[in-house]
């Protein structure tokens, strides 16, 4: 047994003790304190415990498939399995799997070693083919030829081939009972449905920052190395759960400390993050529409290292913070609790409300993706934060809209004769747009009464309605589209023809009028003249009730306020009262 190698199964926690301080033994901390046992692999208490079940009762499964996130523990799991199945115990008296592998005997050194003849670890991201895969078949047919079981280790095994995983179905099914496969897998949806089947499968969680934060503490004490509780905060959500990434960074912390100690500016230096007190201050800037402090607050934060899309990145997070904050008053998150910014925090969520917040967030997330793509990443932050900056600004609409009427209720009344007539009374509303651009306009007017039709054909509309009550959908449309009437008496139409109208409208219509009310009907072709369509006389109602609107006072009054909105729809005010104020598609 080497030095090396002593060290690498001391720890009682199952971690790596620390080596003498040279250059020659130095290797990362993701290697030196990698768990030789599950009481080092922290966070993934559920697969330990159905570990220990399965080893304690022997009801152990022929394939395990490891899947979660990178850096998690997915290939240190698989070794510390294939230890546990075949440690034979420091005296060789161990005579089955054991959930506790002593780390000192033949087989389980020679495993950590990965020179095992028994143990082949597999990497399926340069060995895909189904070539590779028979070579492991034809290995299963024959016993160990020193361990206790044959373990077969693929790592992201989701990048074979289907021909290999076809050709490794039949072995999973009816595997040897000499043999064990684990599997490993970042992607596990493209893992084959019939391979999963087979394995009994293990997620692997992220790590839960309080939990990685221990355990970097734990290591830096047993390194030496003085570093503050933000600073391993900082690594630890830089992380993301991966225990591996962690252990990179803090390697590349204490590098970068060179032998001082190491605090929580030094690790957002090494990061390129932006410090939360400023991260604060450029918000409150934002959200009180002081565009050339927040700008100069940006140029500040790069000046010091910051990325942009880091700041991006900071501010939704805050956004989300405060809004948390807003729903639940003891939220915590982007601030420690304690701290002078989350009192900060506090007093500004206070005075912000809910939809300000929700604004503020849809924006900041397109301009992240904007910040991503661009190829000036620090130009494409200056624009989302002015466009913010300017959102932020705007009162809100329903008070907005408040304020236009309460306005225009002051005013002295216009005289009637400069007004144009029109057949309704108008409702103008507002609505809030989930983009951050200007509200949508839309008037709603209240028809005049009319008439009932009689049981006689008096109208081209009559006839319309009456095709449309027969079910001769294709001669409506030509009706509404195609027919310029110029004269309908009873038993006599003359039309003009629209230039798309069938040949023989004519006489189809003379034969459906027939058909339908019992008398002889003369319909006529004319060559000019004729009133407009029902289509042309809807369009142009339609134009007209749309310029009436756009004349109101009121109407011009909120489009003045509002620089590039628009009156997209004009709604009848009668059947929003009769839906009991529900709007349906009309709040799109």
């Amino acid at each position: 047994m080497d030095q090396d190698e002593t060290l690498d199964e001391g720890p009682s926690l199952g971690l790596e003790a620390p080596p003498q301080k040279s250059a020659e033994q130095y290797r990362v901390l993701a290697r030196k304190y990698r768990p030789s046992d599950f009481t080092g692999l922290i966070g993934q208490e559920p697969l330990v415990r159905t570990l220990k079940n399965a080893f304690a009762t022997g009801r152990i499964a022929h394939a395990f498939m490891l899947t979660g996130v990178r850096g998690v523990g997915k290939t240190t799991t698989a070794r510390i399995v294939a230890r546990a199945l075949n440690c034979v115990g420091p005296g060789g008296t161990q005579t089955g799997p054991t959930i506790q592998p002593c780390g000192v005997c033949e087989p389980c050194r020679a495993i950590a070693e990965s020179r095992h003849v028994d143990v082949q670890e597999m990497d399926a991201a340069s060995r895909t083919g189904i070539d590779d895969i028979r070579e492991i078949i034809e290995g299963v047919r024959y016993a160990p030829a020193s361990a206790r079981y044959k373990v077969y280790i693929i790592d992201e095994v989701h990048m074979l081939s289907k021909q290999a995983f076809n050709g490794l179905l039949k072995t999973l099914e009816e595997p040897p009972p000499h043999v064990k496969f684990i599997f490993a897998t970042t992607e596990i949806r493209k893992v084959p449905v019939t391979v999963l089947s087979r394995c009994q499968r293990f997620d692997l969680r992220r790590i839960e920052p309080e939990v990685l934060i221990a355990h970097l503490r734990t290591i830096a004490d047993k390194e030496q190395v003085p570093i503050a509780d933000d600073a391993l905060a900082l690594i630890a959500r830089a992380a993301e759960g991966s225990v591996r990434d962690a252990l990179s960074l803090l390697d590349q912390a204490i590098a970068h400390g060179e032998g001082q100690p190491i605090a929580a500016q030094s690790v957002r230096t090494m990061l390129g993050l932006a410090d939360h007190g400023r991260i604060l201050d450029l918000f409150e800037a934002l959200m009180g529409g002081h565009i050339e402090t927040a700008l100069r607050e940006l140029e500040g934060l790069h000046g010091h290292g910051a990325d942009p899309l880091q700041v991006m990145q900071d501010l939704l997070e805050l956004t989300h913070f405060l809004t948390r904050l807003k729903v639940a008053p003891a939220a915590e998150g982007f601030f420690d609790g304690s701290s002078g910014e989350a009192r900060r925090a506090a007093q500004l969520a206070a005075g912000l409300t809910v939809p300000a917040l929700t604004r503020t967030w849809q924006l900041l997330l397109k301009g992240l993706l904007e910040v991503r793509d661009a190829s000036r990443p620090l130009a494409a932050c200056e624009m989302a934060l002015i466009r913010l900056a300017y959102a932020a600004d705007l009162p809100p609409t329903d008070r907005l809209v408040r304020e236009v009427m309460e306005s225009m209720s002051t005013r002295p009344a216009t005289p009637a004769a400069a007004m144009p007539a029109a057949p309704s009374a108008p409702l103008v509303t507002a609505r809030s747009r989930s983009d951050g651009r200007a509200p949508v306009l839309a008037q709603q007017t209240v028809p005049q009464a009319q008439g009932d039709a009689g049981p006689s054909l008096c109208t081209l509309e009559d006839v319309v309605a009456l095709a449309m009550a027969k079910g001769a959908a294709v001669l409506k449309v030509h009706l509404e589209n195609d027919v310029h009437l110029v004269t309908l008496e009873p038993g006599r139409l003359e039309f003009r023809p629209g230039p798309r109208a069938p040949r023989t409208l004519a006489q189809d219509l003379a034969q459906k009028l027939r058909d339908w009310t019992g008398q002889r009907w003369v319909v006529s072709l004319a060559r000019e003249g004729g009133a407009p369509s029902i289509a042309e006389a809807r369009k142009a109602k339609i134009t007209a009730r749309l310029e009436r609107v756009l004349a109101e006072p009121m109407v011009r009054a909120v489009l003045d306020r509002f620089p590039g909105a628009e009156v997209i729809r004009v709604i009848d005010k009668e059947p929003l009262l009769a839906a009991d104020g529900e709007t349906g598609e009309e709040d799109e």
